[in-house]
């Protein structure tokens, strides 16, 4: 009877500790995220495991070309998954298809070459200035994504994290990386 005691003992620390190191990892500083829909073709698929990393963005400012997962503004108790397109303080301009992007009085165009095959038609005409603590939100399938375009700029406290690892389908596992522009 002791030997059992001591064994239940032994397998109550194990979980104990367990959960000690687990919890904290999982509800702080990373967390799983499965793709639902097309919004986000063909970089990401419908059913994909990703690895979200809670931390950086709140030390440190987005980038553009992150893919993050947000709370959706409207619902948020509803995760959504994006590509970061525009930054605070910047002007976005979508017209006849191209994104030109304002900061600071210099005019860039977004060349997103590097992530997209082809984008298609962008739907809307859109001119938006973002406040400093708002960003500009695109799925990188556009004709079926539901986006910046639509409900307006994000909030920085919508936040959840940036997509670091594709995790499944294995035959997919990837590390994610943030574009250069």
């Amino acid at each position: 009877m002791k030997n059992l005691i001591i064994f239940l003992w032994e397998i109550a620390k194990v979980i104990a500790i367990a959960l000690i190191i687990v919890v904290p990892i999982r509800y702080f500083l990373f967390q799983p995220f499965i793709v639902n829909g097309q919004s986000m073709e063909p970089n990401f698929s419908d059913n994909d495991y990703l690895i979200v990393e809670e931390v950086s963005h709140r030390f440190g400012d987005p980038e553009r070309g992150e893919v993050i997962v947000f709370k959706y503004p409207n619902n948020p108790s509803v995760n959504h998954i994006k590509r970061i397109i525009g930054l605070p303080g910047e002007t976005i301009i979508i017209k006849n298809d191209i994104i030109k992007i304002i900061i600071d009085s210099n005019t860039i165009i977004l060349d997103e070459s590097e992530y997209l095959y082809a984008s298609g038609p962008l739907i809307h005409n859109i001119e938006m200035t973002l406040r400093e603590d708002e960003f500009f939100v695109m799925g990188d399938n556009r004709k079926s994504s539901f986006d910046s375009r639509r409900w307006g700029a994000l909030s920085r406290e919508n936040i959840v994290g940036r997509v670091i690892v594709r995790a499944f389908p294995f035959n997919r596992i990837k590390k994610i990386k943030t574009p250069n522009f």
